[in-house]
């Protein structure tokens, strides 16, 4: 079955935000691409690439949950506009210091670290805004709606960086990111206004208490967190793109490579109608985390760009059925006067695993080497999914 897109007709305002949400994730895709690109130019250094993962680590873990607690206290379409304002004013300052005769790592570094400080309020206001947006039997759809649009700017975003890096630089990658930030913040003005969540008598800590003691009783979410965590921290890889780009083509290459997981994603996606009907959603979660590692390991021993874009392909594949499931698993547990500081938590999880697991890979790779850095991981990440499984019977057993 093909994707169902009627949720963009049915809901309006859903569809303001998914189109506004789509081109600004496009732009950051660019971005995406663009920082690893120059400071592996800047410095010919895999294990300064993989502490770009680790300079945002620290801030995901602050903010994912104090950003959630205030979706969940504060207007969310207020605060969805204006993380996205400062967030362009952010990629501004990448772009001004890019077009410096020497680029300050320094600068680099504050930038991505204050900009994953911002996106701890955005995600979580965005998760908790589309959950009342639409109807609870429209929730697959849109996650695999919400599947599409990452998988389309995850395609597009790097394939459009590696053309303009390699005719006009990392400079001009940055500005037309700053333009795509134009239309969203466009598309949340076109939204109604909404209004705010009631008011609560507690601190924002106790808030934030409720909302991890709400998660750590349910085990089905501690399964999406903890499993996804494993399969990221160990086989997380485009820290090494830029070096496998070196040595297959340069700027053009690492687009390739970027895009690649987002490719299989998106074929995924098109084709996701049947995850509808699946209702072992643990068990979906669980093996397709475990093909995942499997594409990574394959990827390891590929001898070409083009090899390993096949298997990159598969990983991407199997990580968005476990994103569509884990999505579907999330908006049926959790009640929305609770959604915004799980969907902190939920950030912190899907975040903090690549973001460790690109510290992880550059570090490997700088003490051995690229390819040992992947099959090593791959493999670790097959043994550590089957271990948290086993130790979580009741997420594997979970029904939807």
């Amino acid at each position: 079955m093909l994707i169902n897109i009627e949720p963009l007709k049915k809901y309006p305002q859903f569809r303001y935000l998914f189109i506004g949400q789509m081109v600004s994730f496009l732009g950051s895709m660019i971005s995406y691409v663009a920082l690893p690109y120059q400071v592996y130019e800047l410095t010919k250094d895999n294990s300064l690439v993989g502490l770009i993962g680790l300079t945002q680590f620290v801030p995901v873990l602050i903010f994912g949950l104090l950003g959630g607690t205030f979706a969940d206290r504060l207007n969310r379409r207020k605060l969805l506009m204006y993380s996205e304002i400062l967030m362009s004013f952010l990629v501004f300052g990448l772009m001004l210091n890019a077009f410096q005769e020497k680029p300050s790592i320094a600068v680099i570094f504050g930038i991505v670290a204050f900009m994953q400080s911002v996106l701890g309020f955005h995600r979580p206001a965005m998760e908790a805004m589309t959950q009342v947006l639409v109807d609870p039997k429209d929730y697959a759809s849109i996650g695999a709606l919400s599947s599409f649009r990452y998988s389309f700017g995850a395609i597009a975003g790097p394939a459009l960086a590696g053309l303009i890096i390699a005719k006009f630089g990392v400079k001009i990658a940055f500005a037309v990111d700053v333009a795509t930030y134009v239309v969203a913040v466009f598309c949340i003005y076109l939204l109604a206004p909404m209004a705010d969540p009631v008011k609560s008598d507690k601190s924002a800590l106790a808030d934030a208490k409720e909302g991890l003691k709400f998660a750590v009783s349910k085990p089905e979410l501690i399964g999406t967190y903890l499993i996804d965590i494993v399969a990221m921290i160990f086989a997380f890889p485009t820290a090494l793109f830029p070096a496998m780009s070196e040595i297959w083509g340069g700027a053009a290459a690492a687009g390739v490579l970027f895009s690649a997981m987002a490719t299989g994603s998106l074929i995924m996606t098109l084709f996701s109608g049947w995850t509808a009907k699946i209702t072992s959603h643990g068990k979906g979660v669980v093996i397709a985390a475990g093909i995942w590692a499997v594409g990574i390991v394959l990827v390891g021993f590929s001898n070409s760009l083009w090899m390993a874009f096949l298997f990159l392909a598969l990983a991407g594949g199997a990580d968005m059925i476990s994103a569509i499931f884990r999505g579907v698993i999330w908006n049926r547990t959790v009640p929305n006067q609770l959604r915004g500081r799980l969907s902190g938590i939920e950030m912190i999880s899907y975040m903090s695993g690549p973001l460790l697991g690109n510290a992880r890979a550059g570090w490997v790779a700088s003490q051995f080497s690229v390819k040992f850095s992947l099959y090593s991981g791959g493999l670790i990440c097959f043994v550590a999914v089957i271990i948290t499984a086993l130790f979580l019977p009741k997420f594997w057993k979970y029904q939807g």
